[in-house]
């Protein structure tokens, strides 16, 4: 049995807080600096005023707010990628997948389960009257399905690669258990979607959501040795979430075609989700691609060879 881990099993920690410092800074700092020249550009910033994110994308427009929203995922991305490249000095695609490809095929088969999925249940929602309005806007929705489809895939991928990649190949050896680590970076997940303006309206029970679907992507990442089913599945429910539905409370407020005017809420929509539909798919996953042996890749010590090691001690003293 073996890690889901970055070609090797022992962390080199400093080097793993250098990377992290400078995904924050790419992340907090340079990633920000767009959003906020616009926002002095625009009047909108300016001394003793706090724009909601209402605010910032009725006046600098929803295509270009969802723009600059993404735009700092995509210095942390570029962080992670250069830093294993350079300061580790590992293939790229070690971050992604043990396997020799990245496996598209997997990232759009997960993509189009779960996309077709909520799919369905927005129509059961829509004939069964929920407060959806119809909101399609010919004049942003076609320059919205470019934005979602390629700049928002850079975001959820961002996240994959640091929580489910970065994270999990260095806590899983240290603890030397996987479950530790897809239990750990689930809640690491949970906590930094503590922000979200989504859980400020519907409360901290959001957060249990955030955290149980971070181990779910994380379960899936390991029995699958690769992160392409989650980087489908975290697509899907962003770019539906940008494109098909949308409300006024939410981090991502978009001309999307439907406007769901039910006020904020941890409804059933959310309990379904975690407790029948994520099951459901792993199971279907496992039997798509043969997944085995649960108990040795989640609760068992790893058995990696020595001269696999990335973070080893003599495989650094080499690089």
């Amino acid at each position: 049995m073996k890690f889901f881990h970055l070609n090797g099993g022992k962390p080199n920690w400093p080097l793993a807080i250098l990377t992290l410092s400078a995904v924050v800074v790419a992340y907090s700092v340079i990633g920000q600096l767009p959003l906020i020249f616009a926002l002095v550009s625009s009047g909108l910033m300016t001394s003793g005023f706090e724009p909601t994110v209402g605010d910032m994308a009725e006046t600098l427009g929803y295509n270009t707010f969802l723009t600059y929203l993404i735009i700092p995922f995509i210095f942390g991305l570029a962080v992670i990628m250069l830093s294993v490249k350079f300061i580790f000095k590992r293939p790229v695609l070690g971050l992604f997948t043990t396997r020799t490809y990245l496996d598209l095929n997997r990232v759009l088969l997960s993509f189009m389960i779960w996309f077709g999925i909520m799919g369905f249940f927005l129509i059961i929602s829509y004939y069964s009257g929920s407060p959806l309005e119809w909101n399609f806007k010919s004049d942003t929705f076609f320059s919205l399905l470019l934005i979602s489809f390629f700049l928002i895939p850079l975001q959820t991928t961002c996240e994959e690669v640091l929580f489910r990649g970065f994270l999990m190949q260095l806590l899983g050896p240290t603890f030397k258990k996987a479950w530790i680590s897809i239990l750990l970076t689930g809640i690491l997940f949970g906590v930094l979607h503590g922000a979200n303006p989504e859980v400020q309206k519907i409360g901290n029970i959001l957060l249990i959501y955030y955290v149980m679907t971070g181990v779910f992507l994380g379960v899936m990442a390991q029995m699958d040795e690769g992160l392409e089913l989650s980087i489908g599945y975290h697509a899907a429910n962003n770019i539906f979430a940008a494109i098909i539905v949308t409300n006024d409370w939410q981090a991502f407020q978009t001309d999307a075609l439907f406007m769901d005017r039910s006020g904020p809420q941890f409804g059933w929509d959310s309990l379904l989700t975690l407790i029948i539909l994520q099951p459901a798919l792993l199971l279907l996953f496992s039997k798509i691609y043969g997944w085995k042996g649960w108990k040795e890749k989640l609760f068992s010590e790893p058995d990696i060879p020595e001269e696999e090691y990335i973070h080893s001690k003599v495989d650094h003293e080499e690089n």
